[in-house]
């Protein structure tokens, strides 16, 4: 259980980046006082843990309901993590959490909360995919212990983000774009082969 845990909690914290938030809040929030920052952090944390509970809850029973097998997800779910680390190897603007329409969009919003920082960027596809294809398998009224211990590793990684996204601007001030992005294509590295090793599995299992 331990390993598992372990394994769901790198993969999750590759998947949701918090490194890569640290230049998109500053720059979404720049010249915004003190307290709407922490507002806008707080919330999207918040929003965040809530979309993700409720996929982690009903993922697997919305499938089944539309004829969906989980290897099937397992191998889409796979290839889309792959696709989210070649973007974060290569240091190129994430096509798989938002367009340059809806960041253009986020830029006039001023409550940039639930968009675009609770969906697409925290719990974005790639985060939504990992949360199913760990969940999924899993019967709660026999698993709630690793149910629960799964649920509770989310939960820290969205507690880093927060973190991270509350102390942004002194953050910047010392690893800057070129620091993000050196972490960015150091974790993509690391999301590759467990992306690659979903889709593989999935081809290997027998649809139900």
């Amino acid at each position: 259980m331990l390993e598992q845990l372990l394994k769901f909690f790198v993969v999750f914290f590759v998947v949701v980046e918090p490194v890569s938030l640290i230049p998109l809040f500053s720059g979404l929030t720049n010249g915004a006082t003190t307290p709407y920052k922490r507002r806008m952090a707080l919330k999207a944390a918040c929003v965040s843990a809530l979309i993700l509970l409720l996929f982690a809850l009903g993922g697997a029973p919305f499938l089944k309901l539309m004829g969906i097998s989980l290897e099937a997800f397992r191998i889409f779910g796979g290839l889309l993590l792959f696709l989210l680390a070649l973007e974060m190897v290569f240091a190129r603007e994430s096509g798989t959490r938002t367009s340059s329409n809806e960041a253009a969009e986020s830029r006039r919003r001023a409550d940039i909360s639930v968009f675009p920082l609770a969906f697409p960027f925290i719990a974005g596809p790639g985060a939504l995919a990992t949360i199913l294809l760990w969940f999924g398998p899993l019967h709660l009224a026999t698993q709630a212990a690793l149910f629960v211990a799964l649920l509770t590793a989310a939960m820290l990684v969205l507690a880093i983000s927060l973190v991270l996204m509350l102390l942004a601007d002194p953050l910047m001030r010392v690893i800057g774009v070129t620091g993000a992005n050196v972490a960015s294509r150091l974790l993509g590295v690391t999301l590759g082969p467990p992306a690659v090793h979903f889709v593989l599995d999935g081809l290997r299992r027998p649809s139900a």
